[in-house]
């Protein structure tokens, strides 16, 4: 392995087995090297990767600090990566989206709330045909984020909140050649948020499937024409 990599597992290490956690301050760099027998080049390299990363915050005349490490700081690296690549690869986050998002309505169904449930019903209903495109794709990205929220896996939800950010062009784009575009997607939201209100995860997740598979092989059509 290439020094810089094992400072990094090094330091990986430390935080895993506790002995640094989120929000401690590395010790010097000089004795930071030390301890873990490697020089402080390769250290450096590592910390300005793991930076990068968002596993470590490095503070101009302060020092460096193990970040929060929760789920979505960790993951904005993901989200950067998709950045770059949404006008390729609309198709792939898709496809992410078919594997995910069934597996969040059918944990919701099991575990979210009576009211919330309640509300999710109520959010259909929350926009019309003469909405605003931009009040009809905010719409459209909260059904889904309160059902990932509801899941209970906060990385779960991070990456369909990832993913399902970066798809917001090509929703707004069916909304408006579709025709019946709006109608359709409130009934199988609507559909959706009565399986979860009734407690019904199979069905749940079989709406969901349906519902982001129809968009995909829409688009899919679209984009060979």
């Amino acid at each position: 392995m290439a020094l810089t990599d094992i400072a990094i597992e090094k330091i990986k290490a430390m935080i895993l087995d506790g002995r640094l956690k989120p929000g401690d301050k590395l010790p010097r760099e000089a004795d930071l090297a030390e301890q873990l027998g490697i020089s402080r080049s390769p250290l450096r390299e590592a910390v300005s990767v793991l930076s990068m990363l968002r596993i470590l915050d490095v503070r101009r005349g302060d020092g460096t600090y193990v970040t929060s490490l929760t789920p979505d700081l960790l993951l904005e690296t993901m989200s950067f990566i998709i950045d770059f690549h949404q006008d390729s690869s609309i198709l792939d986050l898709f496809e992410v989206r078919r594997a995910l998002e069934p597996m969040a309505a059918e944990k919701a169904a099991r575990l979210m709330a009576d009211d919330a449930a309640g509300q999710l019903l109520a959010l259909t209903e929350a926009v019309d045909p003469d909405s605003p495109i931009g009040d009809l794709v905010a719409n459209d990205l909260e059904f889904h984020h309160r059902i990932a929220a509801a899941a209970g896996n906060p990385v779960l939800c991070s990456l369909i909140d990832s993913v399902a950010g970066r798809t917001h062009q090509a929703r707004a784009w069916r909304a408006v050649t579709q025709e019946n575009a709006f109608e359709q997607t409130q009934r199988e939201h609507r559909a959706i948020a009565l399986a979860i209100a009734e407690r019904q995860p199979t069905v749940a997740a079989a709406l969901s499937l349906t519902h982001v598979a129809g968009i995909e092989n829409w688009i899919r059509r679209n984009l060979s024409t």
